[in-house]
């Protein structure tokens, strides 16, 4: 614009009223007063040819500085779109490291954790081995369960207590299998077993609250003989489906027990 104003200020210009338009710096403004007085120029008569050779040289000028500003525009524009790639490229590629570097510490977390799972099953394994091997001496095992038979007599009550201070309880038999096992491996020794119907009479229930569903019960049994038989013994006869079989005793006499424990319990 200053560039513009200088060349109105000379004489070849003065009588060129379309420059009186300029009012504005905006580029483009400026392009279409120029253009405007080169349409004017041309209908300007000069007074000698070497005056009109002059002016065709300085519209030229203007229009040259015109069009190379509007290219700076459109270069700088061109620069900033290049900039704005490059830091779109740049995030990007810094995402991508990011989320391979995730990936890569999730797998490794994922390893870590399988790695801890088997040592953690290996440890429980090791547990459960070292429990078995401390229980051996007057334990016996069946079915996932450890079985322990007293080596003196004691009343229902203190035997079960007994039970639960070896972190037991007393025996609940839950299949014909499970009969068996505690007749072979016991033979026929009265022994207490966790049954009774001390809370309501002829509602016989384990120590886990569950109601009585088998049964070996010797013929007559239970029978409350005396009207003070609440406790149960395994062992009472070695005939029936060649298994111990069970009778109702008073609580109070002093028998052996038997103690259950779960291998999960170790």
């Amino acid at each position: 614009v200053s560039l513009l104003y200088r060349v109105m200020s000379q004489s070849d210009f003065k009588d060129v009223s379309c420059f009186g338009k300029l009012r504005s710096e905006d580029l483009e403004d400026l392009a279409v007063v120029v253009y405007e007085c080169t349409d004017t120029v041309k209908g300007h008569v000069p007074d000698t040819e070497m005056e009109y050779t002059n002016l065709k040289k300085k519209l030229h000028f203007l229009q040259s500085g015109i069009n190379s500003a509007g290219s700076r525009r459109y270069r700088l524009a061109a620069v900033g779109l290049g900039l704005l790639c490059v830091l779109l490229l740049t995030a990007i590629t810094v995402l991508w490291i990011q989320f391979n570097h995730l990936t890569a510490e999730r797998d490794q977390l994922q390893t870590s954790n399988t790695n801890l799972t088997a040592e953690r099953d290996q440890l429980q394994t090791s547990n459960t081995n070292l429990n078995m091997k401390k229980y051996q001496e007057g334990w016996k095992y069946f079915s996932s369960s450890l079985y322990y038979i007293s080596t003196e007599k004691k009343s229902w009550s203190e035997s079960r207590q007994d039970c639960r201070d070896r972190g037991a309880d007393l025996l609940i038999i839950n299949s014909i299998e499970e009969q068996e096992f505690i007749n072979k491996e016991f033979g026929s020794t009265e022994a207490w077993i966790g049954l009774t119907d001390a809370v309501t009479e002829g509602i016989w229930k384990w120590m886990d609250g569950s109601v009585l569903t088998t049964e070996f019960w010797w013929t007559g049994e239970p029978n409350d003989y005396g009207g003070d038989e609440d406790c149960v013994i395994t062992g009472f006869h070695n005939a029936r489906f060649g298994s111990s079989t069970w009778a109702d005793y008073p609580c109070h006499h002093s028998e052996f027990w038997i103690c259950e424990k779960g291998v999960t319990e170790l």
